[in-house]
């Protein structure tokens, strides 16, 4: 996400360059154009102008036959023949696009591509817009674009303007250029106070609440716009499994943590207890809800972000040294975590499936393709005797500088690690 810092510091370069930037006047002068020629004497060359101008929406500098206020008349060192780079030609007269401190800045604004969504000269699209309405913007979310194909409910603001909800430029004081935070944007058009809300909200009073924690705000295959994975309470309306009658005063959960949690999965908890080794987030005070949504959420599992961002909030080491390794592991570098750790707990080091590490690794890999290689309970790693080798003794599975993510040069370096009487 681009910082408030940055922001600010991008907003003062822009207006540094509005102060500098010459206007048309200096241009005219500096230039000793003759009348017209900083503009109406362009169209003699650039006849198919003629037509652009014809237009709905044409940049004020071109309506006025300004062309010398963005474009140099002789040479340039920037394409186009522009006076200056292109986000500091807009910034002489629009430099305010980005507020102070804002909370959320759209990137294309950021890095100064305002091209990206406008022409520069005419367009029959109001505000010069190189797209009318959605498509400007579902042509870079693609994304959005095809989970709204899917979506059988949608968000009618979503159908009518994104613009209803996000500000195009950046947003001062809420997340993912939205005009507000919600539930404030979401109350713009939901009144919490209607018997309809109410009944649909089991009468919970829910006004004060983020939407967004089960509402997916564009669209979803679920009724009532609920995220892609929805937890069986909520699907069934049974909101008083984990949470007190509204009647008696603001929602309360019936008891904290796991405590919670056990009434529905206490086979899960059996399991778990059962291990020698468990994910230190189920054993603290929030327990599952460390991971876990506990409504919906637009991940499976009720995850509360995909698994490479939600397991990275903690083990930041791993996935910097997955980015930095020379051959990417594809379990880690796709955000599958769950394909060699178990999330909640485990007999093995590491939440490992398996404590034979070969049953781990064989699942993707034929270990047997070393089999001339000692691996098991028979082999003892010469560098530490307490130790048997396995797939890990010679690979590290997050990555490392060199290829095969091996703990060293693979031509010889990992060897010399055990065999020391080939060295030299």
């Amino acid at each position: 996400m681009w910082s408030s810092r940055n922001g600010c510091l991008l907003i003062a370069l822009l207006a540094a360059s509005a102060a500098s930037a010459p206007t048309l006047a200096q241009n005219d002068a500096r230039f000793h154009l003759k009348p017209g020629a900083s503009g109406k004497l362009c169209l003699e060359c650039h006849v198919d102008f003629e037509e652009v101008v014809k237009q709905a929406a044409v940049h004020t500098p071109v309506k006025n036959g300004q062309c010398a206020s963005c474009h140099s008349p002789h040479a340039a060192a920037h394409g186009k023949l522009l006076a200056e780079p292109a986000d500091a030609i807009c910034a002489t007269c629009h430099g305010t696009m980005i507020p102070e401190g804002a909370a959320s800045t759209h990137q294309a604004v950021a890095e100064g591509h305002c091209v990206s969504c406008h022409d520069p000269h005419a367009s029959p699209n109001k505000a010069n817009l190189i797209q009318a309405g959605n498509e400007l913007c579902l042509g870079c979310h693609a994304d959005l674009k095809s989970s709204l194909a899917a979506a059988t409910h949608r968000h009618a603001p979503v159908d009518r303007d994104c613009l209803a909800c996000h500000d195009p430029h950046a947003s001062k004081d809420a997340r993912s250029l939205l005009r507000k935070a919600p539930p404030s944007l979401c109350l713009d058009c939901h009144k919490p106070e209607s018997p309809g809300f109410a009944q649909a909200h089991m009468k919970y009073p829910v006004a004060k609440s983020d939407c967004t924690s089960c509402h997916d705000p564009h669209g979803s295959s679920n009724q009532g716009i609920l995220w892609a994975a929805v937890h069986e309470p909520v699907r069934n309306r049974m909101c008083s499994q984990c949470h007190d009658d509204p009647a008696a005063g603001p929602p309360a959960l019936k008891r904290a943590g796991a405590d919670l949690c056990r009434g529905c999965h206490n086979d899960l908890m059996l399991e778990i207890g059962s291990k020698n080794r468990v994910h230190w987030p189920v054993l603290d005070q929030k327990a599952c809800a460390n991971c876990h949504e506990p409504h919906a959420a637009k991940t499976p599992r009720l995850l509360s972000a995909p698994q490479r961002q939600l397991c990275g909030g903690c083990h930041q080491d791993s996935i910097a040294r997955q980015d930095r390794s020379v051959t990417k592991h594809p379990p880690v570098e796709d955000g599958e975590c769950t394909s060699c750790h178990l999330p909640h707990a485990s007999d093995a080091t590491f939440l490992f499936a398996s404590a034979d590490d070969k049953e781990v690794c064989g699942t993707c890999h034929d270990w047997s393709g070393h089999s001339a290689h000692p691996i098991g309970e028979a082999a003892v790693d010469q560098r530490n005797p307490n130790l048997r080798l396995g797939c890990v003794s010679c690979h590290r599975s997050h990555g490392t500088p060199n290829l095969h993510f091996a703990h060293g040069d693979v031509k010889g370096e990992l060897c010399m690690q055990c065999h020391t009487q080939f060295t030299r």
